[in-house]
């Protein structure tokens, strides 16, 4: 399974004051190691950030980075996802991975049916939940080991146990008019 060049670490979360400082989020197993990488892409390798840490709070940093001086600059980086290469981070130990392995994996259930695909990851402070796109909508079940007690990357699929009736509320994807 083909895997992803780079990896998300952090996320700009808007301006903090009036002098160019940013929120980082940080999304590294131990949070200060965002900033050890060195200089941090956005997604497609378009524009490098170099980044200082100011202070921290309960959940982000604050940073400096290099050449954003203003309150308007620093906004203009929130939602901006930041990412390293692969080959910068930890190597893995056996059966272990990033999350980003996991977008694309196919979805089944305990018996072996076919139940979609992993679109994406999502951590919204309580924990990651996988978002499993279905074909008929899209369903989040929370990634732990009771919900997805299997994951098999080199095999290419995740195993799901949702509790009953949980895929049943998978959201329909809405369709645009042409």
């Amino acid at each position: 399974m083909a895997r992803n060049s780079k990896i998300c670490v952090g996320m700009f979360a808007g301006a903090h004051g009036v002098k160019g400082l940013v929120r980082l989020r940080s999304f590294t197993e131990e949070p200060e190691a965002v900033i050890a990488y060195g200089a941090l892409s956005d997604e497609v390798g378009k524009r490098a950030f170099a980044l200082r840490l100011k202070s921290s709070t309960n959940d982000h940093f604050i940073a400096e980075v290099e050449g954003v001086t203003s309150r308007e600059e620093a906004e203009a980086l929130r939602g901006v996802k930041l990412f390293v290469p692969r080959a910068a981070l930890p190597k893995l130990k056996r059966r272990e991975y990033y999350e980003a392995d996991l977008v694309g994996l196919a979805v089944q259930d305990k018996k072996g049916k076919a139940c979609g695909k992993v679109a994406a990851v999502h951590n919204y402070g309580g924990g990651p939940f996988l978002e499993v796109a279905t074909g008929q909508g899209d369903f989040m079940l929370p990634f732990t080991k009771t919900c997805v007690p299997e994951v098999e990357i080199e095999e290419g699929h995740v195993v799901i146990d949702p509790p009953p009736g949980w895929m049943d509320a998978a959201t329909p994807k809405k369709r645009e008019r042409v």
